[in-house]
């Protein structure tokens, strides 16, 4: 059976370069669109709110932003985990959620989340990106403006 296959590649070279040239030409279109990652994404699913209170000390950042935000968060279901970390004029909220969770429903339920907090404080939605996993994903960066109260 091998002697055949051998005998038939050696009559037939024409066609044999012709099927080599068309299966590595295949493998050129298609290594391109291949999903291969070499380091797997072994991070878990979080959402990061990156506020910004311009002109406030931490402690006025944590009391009057994060504080909010962070109790509101706690109620989203799925949260595994709800960390912070408030500087001068500045407050990092990361929201981790369970494994399985789909990062856009997660970021939805977030952003719900963040209208309920617009009671507690005023702010100004716009839309940024941010580096999470190795990856550009539109986060939210939420800022803060404190609004006094006016007569």
């Amino acid at each position: 059976m091998l002697n055949r296959i051998i005998d038939w590649a050696n009559f037939n070279r024409l066609l044999v370069v012709l099927g080599l040239l068309g299966c590595l030409g295949a493998a050129a279109a298609f290594i391109p669109r291949l999903n291969l990652d070499a380091f797997p994404d072994v991070t878990n699913i979080q959402v990061q709110i990156n506020t910004e209170a311009q002109g406030l000390a931490a402690e006025e950042v944590e009391q009057l932003i994060t504080f909010p935000i962070e109790a509101v968060m706690y109620a989203l279901p799925d949260v595994e985990e709800v960390r912070s970390i408030s500087k001068t004029g500045l407050s990092v909220i990361t929201v981790v959620f369970k494994e399985g969770t789909d990062i856009y429903f997660a970021r939805q339920l977030v952003f719900e989340r963040l209208q309920a907090a617009k009671s507690r404080v005023r702010v100004v939605l716009r839309w940024s990106r941010l580096v999470v996993r190795r990856n550009w994903w539109y986060g939210l960066i939420v800022m803060f403006w404190l609004v006094m109260a006016f007569p």
